[in-house]
């Protein structure tokens, strides 16, 4: 396909750029094209150059990713530094430099932003939750998995102003406690998926007041959650009917007492039943399945 343009540049019958730019190559033809391939299209000459520049100011989608494993940082800077309508935004490819100067523009003047993924962008700081907070507020699904700069203040501040959010990956946040937990899902009561894996001051006071304020919850990860024990997903069973995935990996304080309730109820659980999970080892001690006659 890049080749195919490339060649339409030698006006022979008529030129792939005489087709209006924004009703017809932007919306219709470069949007197939892979991200990479339209920067190295830049290149071609200075006709193309100005008309991936339109395209970049007009782009509802960027992920970093699909532009190899790591992005320069003054190509990202230019890259949207003219765009003011972008939806959803991927950044997991730039956390080894990314910081709030780069980030808070490309916030400040995108509006409509509704999905944002911010993974292991350990260099931001607090200031770049509360500036998605205040620009952005219909943003539905934001990840900040392993982001421990996350503090309770910034995340009431997005409770605050981000009501509609679906979606939140809070995994690997330390600092937040199950105060910081509760006013979120207070505020956000449309949550239909969170994450508060790997975080050890999580416990059944968050969990409780999700399940109590989050009707509409579909899957919850609290792998490695050790404070969290039964009651609390007693109290996630009763509350949460449309639950259809929990993870409990290495919360210890969990048993099948209450677990299989929600295996009854066809929940997809991370772990076995501990009849199943008894036969496994044995597996693995023996080297094959035995037949066990479970009739009495």
């Amino acid at each position: 396909a890049l080749w195919c343009l490339m060649m339409s540049v030698t006006p022979t019958r008529g030129c792939l750029l005489d087709l209006p730019w924004e009703d017809i190559l932007v919306p219709h033809i470069l949007c197939h094209l892979p991200l990479q391939q339209l920067l190295s299209l830049q290149r071609v000459c200075k006709s193309f150059q100005s008309l991936i520049q339109l395209y970049l100011a007009n782009m509802r989608c960027f992920d970093s990713s699909q532009i190899g494993p790591a992005i320069p940082r003054a190509a990202f800077v230019n890259l949207l530094k003219d765009n003011e309508v972008l939806q959803q935004l991927a950044l997991q490819n730039c956390s080894d430099w990314l910081t709030d100067q780069e980030l808070l523009p490309v916030i400040g003047q995108n509006h409509h932003l509704h999905q944002i993924q911010l993974k292991g962008c350990a260099q931001l700081s607090r200031h770049a939750l509360v500036a998605i907070s205040l620009s952005c507020p219909n943003l539905r699904q934001l990840s900040l998995a392993h982001c421990e700069w996350v503090d309770s203040l910034s995340l009431r501040s997005l409770a605050d102003h981000c009501k509609a959010l679906e979606a939140v990956d809070l995994t690997a946040c330390r600092q937040l406690k199950d105060e910081a937990i509760c006013y979120l899902v207070q505020k956000c009561s449309r949550l239909k998926s969170l994450s508060l894996a790997v975080n050890a001051n999580v416990g059944d006071v968050a969990v409780e007041e999700t399940a109590k304020c989050c009707p509409e919850l579909e899957h919850l990860d609290l792998t490695g959650c050790l404070r969290v024990k039964n009651d609390s997903i007693r109290v996630l069973a009763e509350y949460c009917p449309k639950l259809r995935s929990l993870k409990v990996k290495h919360c210890h304080n969990v048993a099948e007492s209450s677990l299989s309730i929600l295996r009854s109820r066809g929940v997809e659980l991370d772990v076995e039943p501990p009849l199943q999970r008894a036969l496994v080892l044995l597996q693995d001690v023996v080297g094959f399945a035995p037949f066990i006659n479970l009739q009495i």
